[in-house]
């Protein structure tokens, strides 16, 4: 018995589209995260990158449980004195809905190169169409999002 080591040329990747649309950010991210790293293939390896491109449509429609809209801050800092900016969820929605959707899975992925080379990956637009139907993606039907 060998134990069996994928190699780069054995990857093969398939682009996903994954419809936003009344899911719920948390689940939707978790699921994303899942394609992006590859978990869902038996050729995973922890190592490599061995995951789908995935192509996120109607990120702008995305829900929220509880009181996350007004509760939930974004921050970051410039590094100079007063630099500190903040934002709620309900700002950066109405902003920026992509961003809220890449932050979530960003968070769910390795925090290092590989987690950097994954998130590359990741293509999400605020409404319901992508540029990307020349990579004939396959779309992932809403009882494997639940």
């Amino acid at each position: 018995m060998k134990t069996y080591a994928t190699k780069k040329a054995d990857i093969t990747r398939s682009w996903r589209v994954v419809d936003a649309d009344g899911a719920t950010l948390g689940r939707l991210a978790t699921q994303i995260a899942a394609l992006l790293r590859g978990k869902h293939k038996a050729t995973f390896s922890p190592h490599l990158d061995t995951g789908d491109p995935v192509i996120v449509v109607n990120a702008a429609k995305i829900r929220v449980t509880g009181n996350k809209l007004l509760a939930k801050t974004y921050v970051r800092h410039s590094g100079y004195p007063g630099g500190l900016r903040s934002e709620t969820l309900e700002g950066l929605l109405a902003r920026r809905p992509e961003e809220v959707i890449r932050r979530a899975v960003r968070g769910m992925l390795p925090q290092n190169r590989l987690g950097e080379q994954m998130i590359r990956k990741l293509h999400v637009y605020a409404a319901g169409d992508h540029p990307h139907a020349a990579q004939k993606p396959q779309s992932i039907a809403k009882e494997d999002q639940a």
